[in-house]
C-alpha cells in the first residue's frame, strides 16, 4: 500500500539536503513545544481543578528563573533558525562564476525558456548534471514564481524586472516544474518539467536543437536593425563595449551597476539614468522589443569586450 509513498520530493540538488536539515529542524520544534504546551494544560487542568465553591487559588507573584528560561530558550531557537535560514538563502543567491545561464520568460500559462547557444524550449529545460545553472528570469505579463521541488528551489518571476535563481542538480532523471504563484485560470496547467543528462548526453541534445544563431548573434542582429551603432558608435551615446559588470557615472554625480536590470532599463526608459558626459538623445523602444528581444540585446552587451568588439558577430 505504502510502495512508492514519500512526504518529500527527491532530494537533487546540491541545497537540497540543507533545505531539507532546516525543515526537520522546525518541524522537530513545532511537534516538541506542541507536545510540551498541550500536556501542560492537560496536566494544570486536572491538577489544579476547583474542587470546592469555597475553595480560592493561592496568588502567586512570579517567578524569575521561569521568565528568564521562557525567553532566553525561545530567543536562542529563534537566532540558530535566522542564521541557518539566512546563511541557505545567502547560499542559493549568488550563482558561482562558471554557470551557465539560461534565460527564462513566463507568461499566461507557459515557461519560454533559452540557451546561451540559442536553442528554445517550451515548458522543458534540459540541463546537464553536476553544472551550476544561472537562470535569469522575467515575465510578459503577470507575476508568476519558477519551483522545481526536487531542488529545493522557488523564486518569482516579475514583470518589468529580473531575477535570478541557481542550482545545480546532483542526479539524472525528470523533475517536475511548477509556477507557485497563482497567475490566472489556468495556473493549475503551467507546469513542465527540468530533465538532467549526463554532459556528452546533453551536449548531442544541444548540438542537435541548435537552428539559428547564438543569443548573443540574435542580439548583434537587433542591435543593427534597430540602428544602436549610429549612437554607441559614434560618441553621440556611451561605448557598451565591456560595459556590463562595470560601475557607470550618471549625469546627477551618482554610479550604478551596469547590471541586466540597468541596460533593461536603459532599452526601455533611456532618460531614467543619463551616463555623464552624454545629453538625453535616445529614444525609447518600449513596445518596439519584447522580452525575449531584450533578453537577446543583454546576451549581445555582455558578449562585448574591449578587445573583441562585436565579438557576437
Amino acid at each position: 500500500m505504502w510502495q512508492g509513498f514519500s512526504i518529500r520530493p527527491d532530494q537533487a540538488s546540491t541545497i537540497a539536503q540543507g533545505v531539507d536539515y532546516l525543515y526537520y529542524f522546525l518541524t522537530a520544534i513545532d511537534l516538541f513545544f506542541t507536545a510540551v504546551i498541550f500536556l501542560t494544560i492537560l496536566y494544570f487542568a486536572l491538577r489544579y481543578r476547583r474542587r470546592s465553591e469555597l475553595e480560592q487559588p493561592k496568588q502567586i507573584e512570579g517567578n524569575i528563573p521561569l521568565e528568564i528560561a521562557w525567553t532566553l530558550i525561545p530567543l536562542g531557537l529563534v537566532v540558530v533558525v535566522f542564521l541557518w535560514g539566512t546563511s541557505l538563502f545567502i547560499r542559493n543567491s549568488r550563482p558561482p562564476t562558471a554557470s551557465t545561464e539560461i534565460f527564462v520568460v513566463g507568461k499566461q500559462w507557459m515557461w519560454k525558456l533559452q540557451h546561451p547557444e540559442g536553442v528554445e524550449e517550451i515548458n522543458e529545460l534540459h540541463v546537464p548534471v553536476n553544472q551550476p545553472i544561472k537562470l535569469t528570469m522575467t515575465s510578459e505579463d503577470v507575476i508568476h514564481d519558477f519551483s522545481v521541488p526536487a531542488f529545493r528551489i522557488k523564486k518569482d518571476v516579475v514583470p518589468g524586472m529580473y531575477t535570478t535563481l541557481w542550482f545545480q542538480a546532483t542526479k539524472t532523471g525528470t523533475f517536475h516544474l511548477y509556477c507557485d504563484q497563482y497567475c490566472g485560470t489556468n495556473h493549475s496547467l503551467m507546469k513542465g518539467e527540468v530533465i538532467v543528462m549526463e554532459p556528452t548526453e546533453y551536449e548531442q541534445w544541444l548540438s542537435g536543437g541548435i537552428r539559428g544563431g547564438t543569443m548573443a548573434q540574435s542580439g548583434a542582429k537587433l542591435y543593427d536593425q534597430m540602428a544602436c551603432i549610429t549612437c554607441h558608435g559614434t560618441g553621440k551615446g556611451p561605448s557598451l563595449t565591456g560595459i556590463y559588470g562595470n560601475r557607470v557615472k550618471l549625469s546627477d554625480g551618482s554610479t550604478v551597476v551596469a547590471d541586466e536590470a540597468y541596460l533593461r532599463e536603459s532599452v526601455l526608459y533611456p532618460s531614467a539614468k543619463i551616463v555623464q558626459g552624454y545629453r538625453p538623445i535616445m529614444p525609447t523602444f518600449k513596445g518596439q522589443v519584447t522580452e525575449e528581444q531584450l533578453l537577446q540585446l543583454i546576451a549581445y552587451i555582455k558578449s562585448l569586450s574591449p578587445q573583441e568588439g562585436k565579438a557576437a558577430k
